[in-house]
């Protein structure tokens, strides 16, 4: 176990330094609003993804887990809180991109690819003889773990305009930064754990115990990462990144 757990870290750093993400912070407001309008449409395809894995599980306990999670991104069965997608709507508004460009935006070509790759991903695990094993992998690696290193680097840039004087107004980007991290290791996550990848990794952790099963958790983790890298690939061309420094956390494409 500790052994993939150095193996997940090293996946994470290296989407750290994916060179959109390493230079977010050299983003003029056009060009990160761009990222922000096409990242919104990876983030309306988790439910359905998510959807599509609970329908693949087979696992008792990994589905009721995979279940509440997904409640929770509807909080309010009366209608009058707003859902994770019309929250991040709201900071992506408050950080200045006008409704019109949210209306006027289509998903890019690349962009859904990355959602049709999703759909495949989560498929083409739920095929295979070990399917609760890959499809809680991708869950907690793709949809959770990933994302949180995602919003740790856009805050980086939506900091100095969402988080003024101390007072933090993101509803969205920010507080799923920090509720999708990876807390624990899945060695040491424990009952206590709260978070969304230790629910989910102390599941993995006991479907790992027997250690067969080590390469089919390393290839799902690895085909996440490609799927979210390719997806930032699209705005290596962006006018504000000409010029930016290299980074050492390159990831290959999808072979």
């Amino acid at each position: 176990m500790r052994e993939l757990d150095r193996f997940e870290d090293e996946l994470i750093e290296r989407f750290k330094g994916h060179p959109v993400l390493a230079n977010i912070g050299r983003l003029s407001d056009e060009d990160f609003g761009e990222v922000l309008l096409q990242r919104r449409f990876l983030s309306i395809a988790f439910t359905p993804a998510y959807d599509l894995a609970i329908d693949l599980l087979r696992d008792e306990v990994g589905l009721r887990i995979a279940r509440v999670i997904l409640r929770e991104e509807y909080p309010d069965g009366q209608g009058y809180t707003p859902s994770h997608r019309e929250d991040m709507k709201q900071d992506i508004l408050r950080l200045g991109v006008s409704r019109d460009a949210l209306v006027r935006t289509r998903p890019t070509a690349e962009t859904r690819q990355a959602i049709d790759a999703t759909f495949d991903l989560i498929a083409d695990a739920g095929a295979q003889d070990d399917a609760d094993l890959r499809l809680l992998t991708i869950l907690r690696f793709w949809g959770e773990v990933l994302v949180s290193v995602e919003y740790g680097r856009l805050w980086e840039r939506m900091e100095p305009r969402m988080g003024r004087e101390g007072a933090n107004r993101s509803r969205f980007y920010y507080p799923h930064h920090l509720h999708d991290a990876k807390r624990n290791s899945l060695e040491t996550v424990s009952l206590l754990s709260t978070t969304h990848p230790d629910r989910l990794a102390r599941r993995l952790g006991e479907l790992l115990a027997g250690g067969a099963a080590d390469d089919c958790f390393r290839e799902a983790e690895e085909r996440s990462l490609q799927l979210k890298a390719a997806f930032y690939d699209q705005f290596r061309g962006l006018p504000s990144l000409q010029g930016a420094p290299a980074t050492a956390g390159s990831v290959p494409p999808l072979g």
